[in-house]
């Protein structure tokens, strides 16, 4: 079984015995054509980018939001979600050690310097309390 997956779409080419020529344009996966002897099976489907993360408590997730809301004086009636980037809802490098500190208070946990730097979305600070918190309890 043959697999290509693009941006867009991804194929599934399950070919008979032979298959004689596949062309395809793999930039933006536009067009797929296919040529053999006998009949097959082909199979083609869009699929939706898919976005794998770790789903923190939403009890942290609150938190989280919560101080970054406080943290960058955001007004209550703009959204900060888990796909909320620290940039856009306008925090400089500052900002986000002082989130950092808020949050390690919070939840009485330590945030090595590499990982706060590494910090860049409310779902990632979310997911890092988390594996932390776990930490902190196998400890």
């Amino acid at each position: 079984m043959a697999s290509v997956a693009g941006t867009a779409f991804a194929v599934s080419v399950r070919p008979p015995r032979r298959l004689l020529q596949v062309s395809n344009g793999i930039s933006g996966l536009k067009s797929v054509s296919f040529t053999n002897q006998r009949k097959g099976s082909v199979s083609i489907r869009s699929a939706p980018r898919l976005r794998v993360s770790c789903a923190a408590k939403p009890e942290t997730m609150e938190k989280v939001c919560f101080i970054v809301r406080k943290q960058l004086a955001i007004a209550d009636d703009t959204p900060v979600t888990g796909e909320s980037i620290f940039s856009q809802l306008g925090a400089d490098s500052l900002d986000t050690v002082e989130i950092v500190m808020g949050l390690e208070e919070e939840f009485g946990i330590s945030v090595e310097e590499e990982s706060a730097q590494s910090i860049s979305t409310v779902q990632h600070a979310a997911d890092m309390i988390e594996l932390l918190l776990e930490k902190k309890k196998a400890a």
